[in-house]
């Protein structure tokens, strides 16, 4: 039994200290150079400048299709992705700049609305992108006229 535990204590001795190589060794320059610029550039991140955040169509008639561009530049230091765009209903519909932004660089995100609701009605886009907040927020607004039939107080049926 001693001799069982002595021979199993030897060669975990001998394996530990057989697989001692030098580490160092086995870093690769092109590694530590990739690192050195990555963490050098981890501070920098895209700022997403809007000219304008809120649209106001005005006031429309029911289930007219109206559309808008709102226009930003990238003012920060580091290439802009967006990454997703959702309205808060499905009667808004967003669409953006797929590629990067490139710093100093503009973009625009469509939205397109198809006049549902009645009377004052407010939507809202949410961006998901590569920003410090990480997500930023546009507004549409209109004042929706109903259409003949139905008043401004009686929902249309089917909706």
């Amino acid at each position: 039994m001693k001799k069982s535990f002595l021979i199993i204590a030897v060669l975990s001795a001998f394996i530990f200290t057989s697989c001692k190589d030098e580490a160092s060794e086995k870093v690769k320059e092109e590694n530590v150079a990739a690192a050195a610029d990555r963490d050098e550039n981890s501070g920098k991140s895209p700022v997403m400048q809007f000219e304008k955040t809120v649209h106001d169509f005005g006031t429309i008639d029911q289930g007219t299709n109206v559309e808008t561009i709102f226009t930003f530049t990238n003012t920060g230091d580091a290439p802009l992705v967006i990454v997703d765009a959702k309205s808060s209903c499905g009667c808004t519909v967003p669409t953006w700049t797929k590629e990067p932004v490139a710093p100093g660089a503009s973009g625009e995100l469509l939205v397109k609305f198809n006049g549902t609701g009645k009377n004052q009605v407010s939507k809202t886009v949410t961006i998901t992108a590569n920003t410090k907040a990480g997500k930023e927020t546009l507004q549409i607004k209109a004042f929706v006229n109903p259409t003949d039939g139905a008043s401004a107080g009686t929902p249309l049926s089917g909706n």
